[in-house]
C-alpha cells in the first residue's frame, strides 16, 4: 500500500521535520510512504524515503494517482491567519485525493484559527470526507465536533518521537539552558533587546552554558546571531536539521526557554524545566494543558530584571514533569499510531 504523506515538510522548520519523522516511526510497515517536500532529495536522503517535489503539479497528480491514500501530516496546516495560501493548497490537496477515491487521514491536525468564510467551508468539507481524524488539541476536537465529525483527540505525536544523543553536546559546559527564539511581530526590537539583558543577567547569576538552537535556520537563525555576542564565551548555536537530534539535545539540559511550540514538548517530553514565551494559541494551549510558566509576548514585561529574576527562579525552584506524567503523556500520543493502524489494516 502507497501512501502520499502531505505537510510543511522539507522547508527546514525543526518541528514540522519533527512530526515527519514521528509519523514515518508511526506509520505501519506494510505501507509504503511517499513523501511531498519542499526539498525532495533532502527529505530522500534523511528518512530513507519516496520523495516528490510539493509545489510540482504534474509529479503531485503522478504521485496521487500511483497511491491509495493521502495523509495530511501533522501540525498546523488548516489555518488562515499567518497564510490564506496555506489552507487552499492542503484543502485543496485533500479534496483532489478524496475525489480520486483515495483513502484519507487527517493525522495529528491542530486546525485553526479560520477566520475567512471560504477556507472554514473547504475545511469542513475535506475533514468531513475523511477515513480517519485524530487532533492534538481541545480547540481543534471542538471545532469538528461543532461540525458533527468524528475523531479522535491525543497529545501531539513528537511527545513519542525517538531521540538520539548529539555528538559533542556533553563535552560543553554544564550546567546547559536551551533557548529557541522565532522571528515574529510580536518579536519587535525591544522586546528581543529585553529578552538579551535578562539571558545575560540570568547567565551571570546561574553560571549556565546557553545554547541558542534556531529550530527553523531561515527564520531563527539571525535572531540567535544578535544574541551570542552579549554571551561570547558562555553560548553556542547549535544548528541541528536532524529533528531526532534537536530532540536529544533537551537531554543534555536542565532547562528550556522557548517560543517554539515543539521545542517545549520536546524539552518537557525529557524531564527538562521549560519557560514559554507564546506567540500563538496553540503555545498557550500547551501551557495550560501542562499548567507550563510563561508570558504572551504581548504582555512580556518591559523590565529585563523582572524577567531574569522570573527565569533564576523556575531554574532554582521550577519542577519538570514527572516520569508518571511524561509516560502518560507518550502513551496518549500513541494513539496517532493506532488511528494509522486502523485507517490501514491491511483487510480495510
Amino acid at each position: 500500500m502507497r501512501a502520499l504523506l502531505s505537510g510543511y515538510y522539507g522547508k527546514g522548520n525543526g518541528g514540522d521535520e519533527a512530526l515527519l519523522a514521528t509519523l514515518l516511526q508511526m506509520l505501519p510497515s506494510h505501507v509504503t510512504p511517499v513523501v511531498l517536500s519542499g526539498n525532495p532529495e533532502e527529505t530522500r536522503d534523511r528518512y530513507n524515503v519516496e520523495t516528490c517535489d510539493r509545489m510540482a503539479p504534474l509529479p503531485v497528480l503522478q504521485a496521487l494517482r500511483s497511491s491509495d491514500a493521502l495523509i495530511w501530516g501533522g501540525g498546523s496546516l488548516i489555518q488562515d491567519v499567518t497564510s490564506t495560501i496555506s489552507p487552499l493548497y492542503y484543502g485543496g490537496l485533500m479534496a483532489l485525493a478524496q475525489k480520486m477515491g483515495l483513502k484519507t487521514v487527517a493525522w495529528a491536525q491542530g486546525i485553526g484559527p479560520l477566520v475567512r468564510p471560504q477556507t472554514r467551508w473547504l475545511a469542513r468539507q475535506t475533514f468531513g470526507n475523511c477515513t480517519k481524524i485524530s487532533v492534538r488539541d481541545r480547540a481543534s476536537a471542538a471545532l469538528l465536533s461543532d461540525w458533527q465529525i468524528p475523531c479522535i483527540i491525543a497529545p501531539d505525536p513528537v511527545w513519542a518521537l525517538e531521540s538520539k544523543p548529539v555528538p559533542g553536546l556533553w563535552d560543553l559546559p554544564a550546567p546547559r539552558v536551551a533557548v529557541t527564539l522565532r522571528s515574529h511581530p510580536q518579536l519587535t526590537e525591544t522586546r528581543l533587546a529585553n529578552l538579551t539583558r535578562a539571558l545575560v543577567d540570568f547567565q551571570k547569576a546561574t553560571q549556565a552554558f546557553i545554547l541558542l538552537l534556531p529550530f527553523q535556520k531561515s527564520e531563527d537563525l539571525s535572531i540567535v546571531e544578535a544574541i551570542q555576542p552579549h554571551l561570547k564565551d558562555v553560548s553556542k548555536i547549535l544548528c541541528l536539521e536532524d529533528p531526532q537530534l534537536l530532540k536529544g539535545v533537551f537531554r543534555g539540559v536542565e532547562m528550556a526557554i522557548g517560543m517554539r511550540l515543539h521545542s517545549l514538548i520536546m524539552a518537557a517530553s525529557v524531564g527538562c524545566r521549560c519557560f514559554a514565551l507564546s506567540y500563538d494559541p496553540k503555545v498557550n494551549r500547551l501551557m495550560e494543558d501542562l499548567e507550563m510558566p510563561g508570558w504572551d509576548l504581548a504582555s512580556l514585561p518591559d523590565d529585563p530584571n523582572l524577567i531574569s529574576l522570573t527565569w533564576m527562579e523556575h531554574y532554582a525552584n521550577g519542577d519538570p514533569l514527572s516520569p508518571e506524567q511524561i509516560q502518560s503523556l507518550v502513551d496518549r500520543a500513541l494513539m496517532h499510531r493506532e488511528l494509522l493502524s486502523q485507517a490501514f489494516c491491511n483487510n480495510n
